[in-house]
């Protein structure tokens, strides 16, 4: 879903031929097919902006509860050091890529709202609404789903629970989660006309990759050159090690779970099979909330140069491929290696500077002293 604009939804209302239309969740379709053509760019002009605000009101929340400095298990000793709500939910506003993502209107926006909304409704000590709002944003896009062991550990802390009450609770959690996904399901199924056909045509495009066409992502040209014996295979080793990231963070970090949502999110960015800057731009909204473990980071520098060269760089090399002829599909893929080099360096700084602040924690006469890897 990631992948595609807005614009793929505004079709006739005919939900009865569904795999003609673009991989969308059905409840999308009468939102956006029974707008009049002549306003249509104003309404979802409109539209977007409404959730623009709407995200940042929840980020704004976010910050001001402090958890992503000290939680029930974890404080950190730099918690006095930190970013102003408003200068984190302006952050978000004017940064480049959410305007980008505005302006190019794609459908994962709503996706990346309903997270936002999920967190912090966690943090709200209202786990049945943060756990419908995941339930909301696993229907539109698939890969929220996996998001759900770290938002359970996130509402567990907030509710103050003993670890004897761990697994009654997430038992609870996961059930409404599931449950409502199932709801919307079962929504969907009456609206295409007591057919299933559109889990193959809205989830199977994640789970199957038959879209090819060129993104930032790392999946598309991996499987153009794939032989067919091998695809399903290699499917399952991609999907595989998109979700093996789930429980070593959750194990690792459970004293800080927004920040395992916060590095899960980055993760998703690179390694899902259709991203785009609008999940860049999810993960870069909830990096300051870190800004107290920023001095602890060791190439800053090298990761925001590399992140802007590719961003400057994509699009010419795209042009020069798609459009001018004078490249090939090897000249856009070196970018979109580069573009997701540039994230990964970034989730790993923050990863490291983040463990770095707990061992200081552990061992404060550390505190200030260089670090080797041996």
């Amino acid at each position: 879903m990631a992948a595609y604009s807005i614009r793929q939804v505004q079709t006739p209302l005919n939900l009865r031929v569904i795999d003609n239309l673009a991989p969308q969740a059905p409840l999308f379709l009468p939102l956006f097919a029974l707008i009049p053509p002549p306003i249509f760019d104003i309404v979802t002009a409109l539209l977007y902006i409404a959730v623009d605000l709407g995200c940042a009101e929840a980020l704004s929340r976010i910050a001001e509860s402090d958890v992503a400095r000290s939680t029930r298990l974890f404080t950190s000793p730099r918690k006095d050091s930190k970013w102003d709500s408003l200068a984190v939910e302006a952050g978000y506003l004017f940064n480049p890529f959410t305007i980008a993502t505005c302006l190019a209107r794609p459908t994962s926006v709503f996706s990346n709202c309903a997270i936002f909304f999920a967190i912090a409704s966690a943090i709200d000590r209202k786990p049945a609404k943060s756990m419908l709002a995941l339930a909301l944003a696993a229907y539109f896009s698939l890969y929220p789903a996996l998001l759900l062991p770290p938002m359970i550990l996130l509402c567990c802390d907030q509710s103050m629970q003993t670890r004897s009450n761990l697994p009654g609770t997430a038992s609870r959690l996961s059930a409404f989660f599931f449950g409502s996904l199932a709801w919307l399901l079962a929504m969907s199924y009456m609206l295409t006309g007591q057919s299933w056909e559109f889990l193959r045509s809205t989830y199977g495009v994640h789970l199957l990759l038959p879209d090819l066409t060129p993104n930032v992502g790392l999946w598309w040209y991996f499987f153009i050159e794939m032989f067919d014996s091998f695809r399903e295979f290699f499917l399952g080793v991609f999907w595989l090690h998109l979700m093996a990231y789930v429980g070593g963070l959750c194990f690792r970090l459970r004293k800080q779970p927004l920040f395992v949502l916060t590095t899960l999110i980055g993760t998703f960015a690179i390694f899902q099979p259709y991203p785009s800057i609008a999940d860049a731009s999810l993960y870069f909204s909830l990096i300051p909330l870190y800004s107290h473990v920023f001095p602890l980071m060791r190439y800053t520098f090298f990761a925001i140069a590399t992140v802007l060269y590719a961003t400057l760089l994509g699009p010419a090399f795209y042009h020069l491929w798609i459009y001018a002829g004078s490249g090939n599909a090897n000249f856009f893929y070196a970018i979109t290696l580069v573009w997701s080099l540039g994230l990964s360096i970034i989730v790993g700084e923050c990863l490291f500077a983040v463990l770095r602040d707990e061992w200081e924690v552990e061992r404060p006469e550390m505190e200030g002293k260089d670090v080797r890897r041996i």
